[in-house]
Order: structure tokens, then sequence, then C-alpha cells
């Protein structure tokens, strides 16, 4: 597959004798938007964790910008852009100073620094938060500050865990316009979800269930593959409602 930038050959990770992740097999194309989509629990986040050199697999081989996760994980992390679940930022510090620190980590000069933090406040409508102490902002501006702190350094692949949680619905429409802008820069983006809306910005989605896979298309491919009319529809039908139940999906009626 020449031309993809992430691919996954039966990824496997076990932690003792619980499978978290089952044999995942895919590949995502350079430019492509590509979702993991379900319940909490369903194992996206280990798939990521893999993905990005901070997980090794137990077995199965996965290969991220040219490079093996397992053998090479420090030539994976010089070339992706990462947002976890959990913030990743100083609270001690202002968001002026997160971004400023995490530019210069990723090894940006201070004119091409300066030029891209003023283009993310820009983008994000940050600028009046530049001299406030990031821990004492609200959750969905913490969120905002992180996406901008991976996409800093205009990484080859973007891995996004859940990037919208706790973010209003205008501010998770803002999110995906700037992913979907840097996707069309050229961009690989990974993104893991449990809001079914958000499945449809995605080229492509991959569902994700006890840790397999359970379908792979294109959203509006798969809704019609399965006779439904909306994500909610499709996740139902292919998901065990007691799987949804247990896990705490959360569906959402609005459409992107």
């Amino acid at each position: 597959m020449p031309n993809s930038t992430i691919t996954a050959q039966a990824l496997t990770r076990r932690f003792g004798s619980f499978t978290a992740v089952d044999a995942l097999t895919f590949s995502v194309e350079r430019g492509e938007v590509f979702g993991f989509l379900g319940a909490n629990g369903a194992g996206k986040t280990t798939a990521i964790r893999m993905l990005c050199g901070l997980l090794k697999p137990t077995s199965g081989s996965a290969l991220v910008a040219g490079y093996d996760v397992a053998r090479h994980p420090e030539q994976v992390k010089r070339r992706i852009g990462y947002m976890s679940q959990r913030f990743s930022l100083y609270d001690d510090l202002t968001v002026h100073e997160n971004l400023q620190t995490f530019g210069t980590i990723y090894g940006l000069g201070r004119s091409a620094l300066r030029e891209r933090i003023a283009e993310m406040y820009r983008r994000l409508e940050m600028e009046p938060l530049r001299g406030r102490m990031v821990g004492s902002l609200p959750p969905g501006w913490k969120q905002k500050i992180a996406l901008a702190a991976a996409m800093l350094h205009r990484p080859q692949v973007l891995f996004l865990d859940e990037p919208t949680g706790g973010v209003d619905p205008l501010g998770r429409r803002n999110f995906w316009e700037l992913i979907l802008d840097a996707a069309a820069e050229g961009t690989t983006v990974l993104v893991t979800t449990h809001y079914l809306d958000e499945a449809l910005y995605c080229h492509r989605t991959l569902i994700m269930a006890d840790g397999q896979m359970k379908a792979l298309d294109s959203p509006r491919r798969l809704m019609e593959q399965h006779g439904v009319s909306t994500m909610d529809e499709l996740f139902g039908r292919l998901i065990r409602p007691q799987d949804s139940a247990a896990n705490h999906a959360t569906p959402s009626s609005e459409q992107p």
C-alpha cells in the first residue's frame, strides 16, 4: 500500500488474559480523515496509543509515516501530533507559554512558531486567553489549546483521541473545520470519538466493539449497506444494545 500513511496488520494488545485490541487490520491514506467509532471501552484509545508508539503491541504490526511502531517508536513520535483524552498541558503556565513550549519541543524556529501560534489563536478564537493560566480554564478551552499544540508543527499524521469531549456544539464544529483543513493540506488524521454524528465528518469510519472491528467504510456507504438513515441506527444495528448501554456510548442527533 504505497500511498498509505498508516497500516495495521492484525494489531493486537493484551493485558494479561484481557484482549483490549483484537487483530485490527486497516490502512489510512495521506490526507484522509479516518474515524474510530465506538462506545467507551471499545479499544479505541489502546489502538491509538499503539499507533503513536506509546504502547507496544502484543502481536501484529503497524507502520506510521513509514516507521514500525514497535521497532522505531521515537521516529514515529517525531512525525506525529497527538492529542490525548487527558490534558497534557502545563496548568501552571499561561496559554501562550504552553504553545511556545510545545512549539520549541517540536523544533519550530522562532519566526515560524510565532506565525503558527498566531494562526491557531485566530482559527480557534483563543486570542483573549493568551495570558490566562491553563489550570484556570474550563475543559472545553483546554481541549482547544491541546488541539492547537498538537497541530503547531504541521505533523504528517495527527492522532486525536476524543478531541471534542467537553466542547460545546459550536466549538465542535470549529474543531472539525480545522481538522478537515489540515487533511486538505495533506495531513493524515486518525480521530477517535463516541459522538455518532462526528463520524459523518470522516472519509471512512472503523466501528469497534470489544476490541474488534465490526465495520469499515465511509459512513454513508455503511448506512446504505445496513439500510439505515442515521449513525445512531447504524451503531444500534452493529453493536449489541447491552454493549452500548454498558459502555455509555453518547449518541447525538446533531448533524454536521
